[in-house]
């Protein structure tokens, strides 16, 4: 019993040593089994450079293994990684500034232009619209061919049947005896002699009034025969200027004028004779003014019927109606109701 006591005391202590030995072994791989166990203790990770990071771990005070990293305290691989607790990991990155380089005049589709830029980018169509409009509206500036109050050329005719004669004269005068217009000739006098409404001096007659001839013949022998015609009235008529057309009527020919009523003469309807005399003076080669003359008895008469011949008129006149100019003539021999002369202005 005494020599077995002593052969296990003697095996007891050779294997101290070797005990003693494999200690430092046993907890690295205990330390290693337990970093298996757990990913986030002693983990390496790559991380962007200039990053820094702390991990932080609890573990035992007693644990003081080269493997380990006590919480708070920084380590020297792991810049970037900081570990809170047992299972939270947070990575802190670097972040560049954010700087956006946006310039509207250079982006696409935002391109700077002007408003001719925007309208040469399609082609506008003029023609359609106004045709559209033609095809639904009149424009009053358009001649009226089916007009024909205003006589052009003669105004008279007469025909004098006189045979053997040395010389001859026409007269033309008005009522008060005066003579306005005279034709004569040697020798036997045509078929037919025209008038055209102008006086000796070129001006138009005024319409309205009464007129009469008088034919005078001298024969061979000098005899001379006198012959007195009927009494006639111009009616309104036209004759035609190097300036423009010139137009003469009586304001018996307005629709609805009666004399002495010259004020109600704004209520009716534009006469057809003044939108006549509107297309004439709208085919002149160069528009200018008009003037508007009219004749009467008494002033109020007279400026009642020029305000109401330019207003009716101004409507279909091409231009400013500004530019036509209403004079008022007051004349104790006028016709009755007055008398227009419609004419360019110089």
């Amino acid at each position: 019993m005494k020599n077995d006591a002593i052969v296990l005391l003697c095996l007891t202590l050779a294997a101290a040593p070797a005990a003693a030995a494999t200690s430092p072994r046993a907890k690295s791989s205990a330390s290693s089994s337990a970093t298996a166990a757990h990913p986030t203790r002693g983990t390496r990770a790559a991380v962007p450079s200039g990053a820094s990071a702390v991990m932080s771990q609890t573990t035992s005070t007693a644990d003081s293994d080269s493997m380990t990293m006590h919480g708070g305290q920084e380590g020297t691989v792991f810049k970037s990684l900081t570990v809170q607790g047992e299972d939270r990991i947070r990575l802190d990155f670097e972040r560049p500034a954010l700087d956006i380089q946006l310039d509207p005049s250079q982006a696409p589709g935002l391109d700077w232009g002007s408003a001719r830029d925007v309208l040469d980018r399609t082609t506008p169509d003029l023609a359609t619209p106004l045709v559209m409009t033609s095809a639904r509206e009149t424009s009053p500036y358009l001649g009226h061919p089916w007009l024909s109050h205003f006589a052009s050329g003669a105004v008279a005719r007469f025909q004098p049947d006189l045979k053997g004669v040395e010389s001859w004269k026409l007269s033309i005068v008005n009522a008060r005896g005066e003579a306005v217009q005279s034709f004569s000739g040697k020798g036997e006098p045509p078929h037919e002699i025209t008038w055209d409404g102008r006086s000796a001096s070129g001006a138009p007659v005024v319409p309205g009034l009464t007129y009469s001839y008088m034919l005078e013949a001298h024969d061979k022998a000098g005899n001379k025969r006198n012959f007195v015609g009927q009494g006639f009235k111009v009616s309104a008529y036209r004759v035609d200027a190097a300036e423009g057309p010139i137009m003469a009527m009586s304001a018996r020919e307005l629709p609805a004028v009666t004399p002495g009523r010259g004020a109600a003469l704004a209520a009716g309807p534009t006469p057809p004779i003044l939108i006549e005399a509107a297309s004439w003076l709208n085919q002149r080669p160069q528009q200018g003014g008009v003037r508007v003359t009219v004749t009467a008895r008494n002033s109020d008469e007279a400026q009642a019927l020029a305000d109401f011949v330019t207003r009716s008129m101004s409507p279909y006149l091409i231009g400013d109606p500004s530019r036509v100019q209403a004079i008022a003539e007051v004349q104790a021999d006028a016709p009755e109701g007055g008398t227009v002369r419609i004419a360019p202005a110089k």
